[in-house]
């Protein structure tokens, strides 16, 4: 594989599991704390991956789901996501290793998966 391959990073987590249930029971001060510890280490990962990062991407609001019968406000576990460049699936998969989506913040996971081609007609 070449190193032009795009994989999709998707971060997950939930508004009801252990670790953020454990978050919001922090005391506020610690928390602020730990959203700062966070985000900078965050814009450290960020910092040493630029030059693989094709999409820096974010946080994800609410979902709508659109369906043949109509459109509904659902729930999902996904709560952001980045889009990098990699030779191949592990090595996309290996620069979310102890990312601070999971290692800081109450998030529960990171899936990495190709950007496939669109097939031609």
């Amino acid at each position: 594989m070449s190193t032009e391959h795009k994989f999709l990073a998707v971060y997950l987590g939930s508004m009801s599991g252990a670790k953020m249930k454990a978050w919001q029971a922090m005391p506020e001060a610690e928390r602020k704390a730990k959203e700062r510890e966070g985000m900078a280490a965050w814009h450290g990962w960020v910092e040493k991956h630029k030059d693989v990062i094709v999409e820096l991407g974010g946080p994800l609001g609410k979902t709508r789901r659109i369906d043949g019968s109509g459109i509904t406000e659902i729930s999902n576990a996904l709560t952001g996501f980045t889009v990098v460049r990699a030779a191949s699936q592990e090595e996309a998969a290996k620069l979310f290793e102890n990312h601070p989506h999971f290692a800081i913040f109450p998030g529960e996971a990171i899936e990495v998966m190709p950007v496939l081609a669109i097939p031609q007609m």
